[in-house]
This record gives C-alpha cells, structure tokens and sequence, in this order.
C-alpha cells in the first residue's frame, strides 16, 4: 500500500545540496521524512486527498537552518528586555530607560541589553555614577552585546555585594575606580554573575554559561513552568527565521531536562543540541563523571548532549581577548594581552581529557594567542589520543595569526564563525576595531574567505542573543560586507557557500549529515521556504527575503500567512 505524503511544496527553487541532484521543483514529506524530490508534475502525482500543498511561489526551499551558535534561553528572556541598540548619549538612554523602568515595577533589577561600549558616545565606557543619573534609587544594569561585560549602578553593585570589588575568578574582573570601590564596569561572568541573579530568572538562564551547573536552590516547579514557557517563546522565534536546528554553546542539565520536557508536550520547535560546560576553575575529574553521565542521558534525534564547551578567553572590545602582544594605546596599558580564563596546562589536560571521552569540544577563542594556545591544545589531544574524527571546533576566531590559518585544516579543526559580529558585518559600529587592533593584525582579522581557501570547514552563526538569531541579516554580513579600506583584506562570501555553511555543514558538524542537511529523499523533514528566489537579489538587498515556512521534523512550526 502506497502512503500519501503529508505536505508537497510546489514551485520552489529548491537548493538541495545533493550532488546527484542539485536543483528542483518540489518535493514530499512523508512521516517526517522527505520521501520525493524532483519536478513539479512528477511530485504533484503524488498527492492524496488529506495533503497538504505549499506553493513555494518561486521562492528558494533550502533544508531547514540551523544556527551552529546560540545562548537559547539567554536569548528568550531577553526578547522581552529593553533593548539599547544603536542608542547613543545619557541623555537618549535616560528617555528610553525611566519609562521602561516605571513600566515594570515588579522588576528586582532594571535590566537593559545590548548596550554598546561607545554607548555614551564620550569615547569611554559607563561607569555607576553615570548610570546613577539615570536611575539612584533602584538597581540597574546594562549588558554588553558580547555578554561580556555589565555596568551597574551603585544600587545594584551593593544589592549584590559587589561594591567593595571582591576576588572573582580568573579571567573575570571588577574594575575599581579611583576610590577603591567597584567602578560599576563588570568583566566576564565571574565578575557580573551575582547581577544576573537579580533578573526576572533569577539567572536560570544564563547559568549554563556561568557556571554550567544546575540552579541552587533548585526551581519551584512554577519557576519551572515559567522557563519552559520562555524557552518555547525563544523557539518559535527561532522558528520564525527558517530555523530548525540549535546548537547551544552554555549547557547544564536543567536546560536539557526543560528542553526534553518540552519535546515531550509537543512545544519544542527546534532541534537542540545543548553541551556540557567545563569551566576554568574546574577539576578535570567533572569531565569523566559529570560530563559523560550528561552526554550519554540525552541522546535523542531532538535534544542530545554532544559536545563540551570552554572559554579560553574574553573579546576584543573590552581587551579580554587573548592577544599574542599587548593591545595598542590605552587598551594596552600596563602590557594588557588580554585575560586567560584557564591556565595553558589545566586547558591542555581539560581538552585531552575530553577527546579521551569521545566529547567534540567547541572552544571560544577570539584573540590571535587565544586561537593558537586552542589549536595547540587540539594538537596535543590529537598526539596523545590518537588522530579522530572528532569536527573539534574553534568559536568565532575573529582575529589570528597568518601563520596559524593552515594549522586548522591540518588538525581538522572547524571554524565556527559569526560574520554579523565583525566590523565589515554592517550589525556593531566598524569605526571602533582601530582602536582595538595593530595594523599588522588585521591581515589575519575576520579572515572568513582565507580560512575557507586555506581548505578549512567553515560554520556560520549568530551567538544569539549577542546578535539577533535573524538569519538573513548574518547572510548579508558574510555576502555583501562593509570595505573597510586599504589593509583589508576583502572576504566576501558567495551565497552558495554561505548558505551551505548554514544548513550543510551546521548539519556534518553535528555529526548529522546522513540525516539531514540535504533535499533528499530519506532526509529527516527539516525545510524552510523562503519569500523569494535568493539568487535573484543583490547581495546587498538579500535581508528583503525572509522565511514564509518552516517544517521541523515534518511538522509546520511556522508559517508567515
């Protein structure tokens, strides 16, 4: 007995990323697989009474997006924050952040993201008595776009204890002002952790990044239902882009147990894989009976546990990131190179240990010495262990070492990158990186097409929150980037090789590209259908295109009309 298909997408410009079969019309799905693939007759004879037909309308129909690099929840909780991109000057945030701060009278903390480094448009970065102009009399704070860094206000500094600037881990700081008191500039999360306990989650949703351990005291079960129901808010969101998948870069078994929870209720839009988290200050031992027991209880084809995250430094714009010379004027003041989070020896035993225990490793590395002690830690677990095929990645890389580019492909080494976050990616002000970087340096700066050319597998994603999770606006970054003038080496990407770099390959780093990532027949049902042809816009004007229907595991998860 023959099955009818469920869905048939008709008229698209199907990009399948399948050798044999490159280019269609349409296509079936089937139980949540993709059970035809070709032209729109051939497919249209499949019908059956009960399916249902999606006119594509020429539109490109692309295996579904998976965004290689998000905080989920992080990003959920703060769709509903008060956002301060591209706000200048005290006198604008004053206007925006009272009223806000009115507005939600319940709130321990007046919390505002995405607040830029220049945002007071001084050339220096807030301190608290500049946000005690704004609001005395109750705790605030704003955070970096990277999450790198928060500024508080007095009250919020010593709601949290933070005032007298105490010791914080390494690689975190309060910065103290001429008084010995905290400035109100916090560094890292092992500076700024206790201000994100005052949010509406009481931090449960930055604590995979934190510490990547579960929250003490546990949830309520209402606090439970209330997370769930932020996170599903987050995926839908996602869904909303094109996106099927998630690879979450902070991890803990609470994120993995709400994400299972919402499988289970039918609520969980997106596929997600989320990572175990070995910090800095942990002891390697976490990673065989912490770790392990993690990965291997969440298994699933929708939420698993596959890899391990690490932070090796912080970023540029606050001279965290690990530099292999001291940053130029004031940011290298007192031979700042950057701050490590782990000691070279601890990250080395850390990495061996982990690719002992079959984990792929993602690492944050966004200095030129924070990518080369990374590649030398994957080196090293590669001679003691054994060479694998273990798609180890590197996240973002924005600037290194030339001489470093090659090391990647040799190791096999993935470079994770978000091409909406450099200065060329029309997103964070590009007027700033000359003051952050050499000139020498930049040769090796968001060298996005050196490193593919270099023969290196290259990933693309956002860092949601830190960016919006909005794909299009990062294909456009990667495709039709900013000239930033002689020294700069021009690396625009094509849209085939961006693209891929956003399905395919986000699909082979997962280790998943037998199931999905491709049109194919026998494909796991994860489609996005787009608004328009792709290839038939400039490249400057690709962000008019916008997903009009999204299919995860045969089901529509979102729909424009």
């Amino acid at each position: 007995m023959t099955i009818l298909p469920d869905i048939i997408i008709q008229n698209g410009a199907l990009v399948t990323f399948d050798p044999a079969n490159p280019a269609a019309e349409a296509l079936a799905i089937t139980g949540g697989l993709i059970s035809a693939v070709g032209s729109n007759a051939g497919i249209a004879a499949l019908a059956g009474p009960q399916t249902q037909v999606i006119d594509a309308c020429g539109g490109t129909v692309l295996p579904g997006f998976i965004d290689s690099h998000v905080h989920l929840f992080g990003g959920a909780v703060e769709l509903t924050c008060l956002n301060l991109y591209g706000v200048v000057g005290l006198a604008e945030m004053t206007r925006l952040i009272r009223p806000y701060a009115a507005a939600h009278p319940e709130d321990e903390l007046v919390f505002c993201v995405m607040a830029d480094y220049g945002i007071l448009g001084t050339g220096t970065t807030p301190t608290r008595h500049d946000l005690d102009q704004i609001i005395a009399d109750r705790p605030m704070a704003l955070y970096a776009p990277d999450h790198h860094t928060i500024w508080a206000n007095t009250a919020a500094l010593e709601a949290t204890g933070l005032i007298d600037a105490p010791e914080v881990d390494a690689g975190s700081t309060i910065v103290k002002g001429q008084d010995g008191k905290a400035s109100g500039e916090l560094l890292e999360p092992g500076a700024y952790g206790p201000i994100l306990e005052m949010t509406r989650h009481k931090g449960r949703d930055m604590l995979g990044l934190v510490t990547g351990r579960d929250p003490s005291p546990a949830a309520t079960p209402a606090q439970r239902e209330m997370d769930k129901d932020v996170i599903e808010t987050g995926l839908r969101h996602c869904a909303a882009q094109g996106i099927t998948g998630l690879h979450l870069m902070d991890g803990n078994l609470y994120q993995l147990e709400l994400l299972s929870e919402l499988e289970a209720e039918g609520r969980l839009h997106c596929r997600t894989m989320v990572p175990f988290h070995f910090k800095g200050t942990d002891a390697i031992a976490r990673i065989a009976t912490e770790g392990v027991a993690m990965r291997d209880r969440f298994q699933g084809d929708k939420v698993w546990c596959g890899h391990m995250k690490m932070f090796i430094d912080g970023v540029i714009e606050s001279g965290t990131a690990l530099m292999l010379e001291p940053y130029p004027g004031k940011m290298g003041e007192d031979d700042n190179q950057g701050d490590a989070v782990f000691s070279q020896d601890h990250f080395v035993a850390a990495t061996i240990e982990a690719d002992r225990h079959g984990f792929q490793i993602a690492v944050h590395a966004i200095g030129d010495a924070g990518v080369r002690r990374t590649i030398d830690a994957y080196a090293a677990a590669r001679n003691v262990n054994g060479p694998r095929d273990a798609r180890h990645r590197i996240e973002h890389l924005e600037v290194m070492h030339p001489s470093d580019i090659p090391r990647l492909a040799a190791l096999d080494i993935v470079a994770s990158i978000q091409p909406g976050h450099a200065p060329i990616g029309h997103i964070f002000p590009s007027d700033d990186i000359g003051a952050c970087l050499h000139p020498h340096q930049i040769e090796g700066a968001y060298a996005w097409q050196t490193i593919r050319d270099s023969g290196a597998r290259v990933i693309f994603s956002t860092d949601w929150p830190v960016m919006p999770v909005d794909v299009m606006p990062n294909v456009k970054a990667a495709i039709a980037p900013l000239d930033l003038g002689p020294g700069w080496v021009d690396q625009t990407q094509s849209l085939t090789d961006t693209l891929a770099s956003y399905t395919q390959d986000n699909a082979w780093v997962e280790f998943n590209e037998d199931v999905k990532g491709m049109l194919k027949p026998g494909m796991q049902a994860d489609v996005v259908v787009m608004s328009c042809d792709l290839f038939a816009l400039a490249p400057d004007q690709i962000t008019l295109a916008h997903a009009v229907k999204t299919i995860c595991d045969g089901q529509i998860t979102y729909s424009a009309v």
